[in-house]
C-alpha cells in the first residue's frame, strides 16, 4: 500500500510540489508549464486555469492538524467583470490537486479522506482523468469523509497526438469551498474493467478553473465512476470527433483491445461524426464497425455493451418540434444487439425524453453554455445515471449480471444547476503563447484555405481554440485540426451562415477577399469599436448586410479606398498573413 498523509506528522507537507525525480506532490497553476506533460489534460487530473488566472498571486496551500488545504481566495479576484460571483450561493473554485506515480498501469483502489477543522460545502472528489468519484453537500468541523476511488492507470494517445503515452500516475483532486486532504492510501487491484470507446460525448473533458460545474465540458463516461459501488474500474479511451472507423485508424482500438482480459466489459457509444461521412451510414460502414467490434470482444473474453447516441438538444424553427438528428443511428444499435444478443443501453430514447420534458430552454441547464450538444457535469452526470439504468434494465443473464450488480440505484442527488456564462478573457490581456512579431507563414505561395484563414485570424484576435465542435456544418468532421477554430468562430460571432454556402463551411477551399474581410472584420469588432459604415466604393458588390464590414475595412486601411481590390480573387497565404500583420487588434 502507498500512504500519503498531509498532517503535520505525516510525509506530505505543503510545499511539496510535484516533479517527476519526487514522484508525488501538489499540481499548481505556477508549476505545470514548467512541466510539458502537466499540460496534456489525458496525462493529468483535467484541470487547467485559465491563461489570465496565472497573473496573479499563485495558489497556497496550508497546513493544519487536520491536513494540507488550499489556502481560501476569491477567485473573483483572478477574473475580471464579476463572471465569478456566487452561483446559487457557490462561488466558482480552485481545485487542490495531488498527483503520484505508482508502480505499474493497472486497476487501483484509492481511499481518501477528508477531515477540516471548518465547515467544507460543495465538496467533489475526483480521481484520474477529471473522472467524478464521488460528492458531498456539506462536512462539519471534525467530522470525517472518507471514499474508496476505483481507478484504471492506462496509456492513452491525447487529443491531437499520434502515439501514445505510457501512463504511471494516478491524481486526486478536490473541489470545495475549502479543500482539503487528510490522507490518500493506494493500493493494487485485480479486478474488471469496463473500457469505454466513443466521442466527445463520452469522453473525459477537462475542465477550466477557476471552476464551476455549470461551465465545464463534460462526458458521461467520466461521472459514471461516482455511480459504481464495487470493485470495477472505468477506463475511458474516448475522443473529440472520433467515429467508429478513426477510433480504430488512430490507434485508440489497439490500446484496450491489446490491455483487455476476459471478464471485462466494452462500451461502444458512436455517431454524432459517423452521420457526417457517407460511408458510415447507419445501415452501413457505422453497423459494419460496430459488428468487428463485437466479435473481437468475444474473441478476447471481453463483453461489449452497445449505447445509443445521445441526443442533441436540437429543435425545428418551423413548428418548434423536436428535431431527432440521431434516430436512424440508435435504430441501427438497437437491430444488432437483438440480432447478436448484445445489452444495449438505450441512451437515445432516454435522453431525448428527458429533453422534450424540459423543452429547450430548461434543458441548456445540462449543456455547456451556447452548446447544444455536448453537456456540462450536471449533464454528463444525469446521462450516466440513465446509462446506469439501463444497465440493469438490459443486463439480466450472466456475466452481465455481475455488472449490473455494481450499479448504484439510488445515487445522492446533486443541487440544480444554474445559468452561469463561461469565463471570458479580461480585456486587454495577451497570453504569453502569443508572440507581438506576427511569423511569416509556411509556403507562402500556396492558396489560403478557407480554414486555415480562420485560425489565422483568431490567431490574430487572440481567441482561444475551444476543444470540441457542436457538429453545426456537417462537413466539418470533430477531430480535424480545423473544427476547434471553427467552433470558436461560432462562438464568438466571426462565422455566420451567409457565408457558409448550402449549410456547409467548405474547410479546404480557397478563401475569397471578401469571406476573409467579414470574418476578419468581425474578429476586429470584438475587441474594438468598428468604424461607422459609411459608403464604400465596393457597396455595389457586396450584400446589404455586409457592406457595414467593408467599409470598416476600407477605412482601417485593409481594403483600396479607391476600390481597386478585387472582391472575389482568392488569397494566398502571404496576402492572408500580410493582412492579419497590417491590422492590430490585440
Amino acid at each position: 500500500m502507498i500512504l500519503y498523509d498531509f498532517t503535520p506528522v505525516g510525509n506530505v507537507g505543503p510545499d511539496d510540489f510535484y516533479t517527476e525525480e519526487r514522484g508525488f506532490g501538489f499540481i499548481a497553476g505556477q508549476i505545470m508549464e514548467k512541466q510539458p506533460r502537466l499540460m496534456l489534460p489525458e496525462l493529468n487530473g483535467g484541470f487547467l486555469p485559465v491563461p489570465w488566472y496565472r497573473l496573479p498571486e499563485p495558489e497556497e496551500i496550508i497546513q493544519t492538524e487536520y491536513g494540507c488545504k488550499l489556502l481560501h481566495k476569491d477567485p473573483e479576484a483572478a477574473v475580471s467583470d464579476g463572471e465569478t460571483s456566487p452561483v446559487s450561493g457557490r462561488k466558482r473554485q480552485i481545485p487542490l490537486r495531488f498527483k503520484c506515480h505508482v508502480p505499474a498501469e493497472g486497476s487501483y483502489r484509492v481511499h481518501v479522506t477528508i477531515r477540516s477543522d471548518e465547515p467544507l460545502s460543495d465538496i467533489r472528489i475526483f480521481a484520474g482523468r477529471r473522472c467524478l468519484g464521488a460528492y458531498r453537500e456539506t462536512l462539519l468541523p471534525g467530522e470525517t469523509l472518507t471514499r474508496d476511488l476505483y481507478t484504471e492507470v492506462c496509456g492513452i494517445i491525447p487529443r491531437g497526438q499520434k502515439k501514445a503515452y505510457h501512463d504511471s500516475c494516478i491524481e486526486v483532486a478536490v473541489t470545495a469551498d475549502r479543500p482539503m486532504l487528510n490522507r490518500i492510501e493506494i493500493e493494487p487491484l485485480c479486478c474488471p474493467v469496463l473500457y469505454i470507446a466513443g466521442d466527445s460525448t463520452v469522453t473525459d473533458q477537462s475542465a477550466e478553473y477557476p471552476y464551476a460545474p455549470e461551465t465545464s465540458y463534460a462526458g458521461w463516461g467520466q461521472m459514471l465512476p461516482s455511480l459504481l459501488g464495487g470493485e470495477l474500474t472505468v477506463s475511458n479511451h474516448s475522443h473529440s470527433g472520433l467515429t467508429t472507423e478513426s477510433f480504430r485508424q488512430e490507434g485508440h482500438a489497439e490500446i484496450v483491445f491489446r490491455r483487455c482480459k476476459p471478464g471485462d466489459y466494452m462500451i461502444f457509444q458512436f455517431g454524432h461524426n459517423d452521420q457526417k461521412l457517407m460511408h458510415l451510414k447507419a445501415r452501413e460502414g457505422y453497423m459494419a464497425n460496430l459488428e468487428n467490434y463485437i466479435n473481437e470482444c468475444r474473441l478476447l473474453g471481453v463483453h461489449p455493451l452497445l449505447v445509443t447516441p445521445v441526443a442533441r438538444n436540437t429543435w425545428r424553427g418551423s413548428d418548434g418540434q423536436y428535431n431527432d438528428l440521431l434516430q436512424d443511428y440508435a435504430d441501427a444499435c438497437l437491430d444488432i444487439g437483438a440480432r447478436m444478443s448484445v445489452p444495449v443501453l438505450d441512451l437515445h430514447r432516454l435522453s431525448v425524453e428527458f429533453i422534450v420534458r424540459l423543452q429547450k430552454e430548461n434543458a441548456k441547464k445540462y449543456f455547456y453554455p451556447s452548446d447544444y450538444t455536448h453537456h456540462n457535469d450536471f449533464g454528463a452526470r444525469k446521462m450516466a445515471e440513465m446509462i446506469c439504468a439501463e444497465i440493469r434494465r438490459t443486463c439480466t443473464e450472466g456475466d452481465y449480471l455481475r455488472l449490473a450488480s455494481q450499479t448504484e440505484d439510488s445515487p445522492l442527488s446533486w443541487p440544480e444547476p444554474s445559468f452561469v456564462e463561461p469565463l471570458r478573457k479580461p480585456e486587454g490581456f495577451v497570453s504569453e503563447n502569443e508572440s507581438p512579431e506576427w511569423e511569416e507563414p509556411e509556403r507562402p505561395s500556396d492558396p489560403l484555405l478557407r480554414a486555415e484563414a480562420l485560425d489565422m485570424i483568431i490567431r490574430r484576435a487572440g481567441f482561444f481554440i475551444t476543444n470540441v465542435y457542436n457538429d453545426l456544418f456537417p462537413d466539418i468532421v470533430g477531430h480535424e485540426w480545423y473544427a476547434g477554430a471553427v467552433e470558436c468562430g461560432l462562438q464568438n460571432g466571426i462565422v455566420t451562415g451567409e457565408l457558409c454556402e448550402n449549410g456547409l463551411f467548405h474547410p479546404l477551399e480557397a478563401i475569397t477577399l471578401l469571406d476573409f474581410i467579414v470574418f476578419l472584420m468581425r474578429a476586429y469588432g470584438s475587441r474594438k469599436t468598428l468604424p461607422d459604415g459609411l459608403l464604400s466604393p465596393y457597396d455595389t458588390c457586396v450584400s446589404q448586410n455586409l457592406r457595414p464590414l467593408v467599409s470598416a475595412a476600407c477605412q482601417l486601411g485593409v481594403l483600396s479606398g479607391e476600390g481597386t481590390d478585387a472582391l472575389d480573387k482568392t488569397l494566398s497565404r502571404k496576402q492572408g498573413s500580410d493582412i492579419c500583420r497590417k491590422l492590430k487588434i490585440m
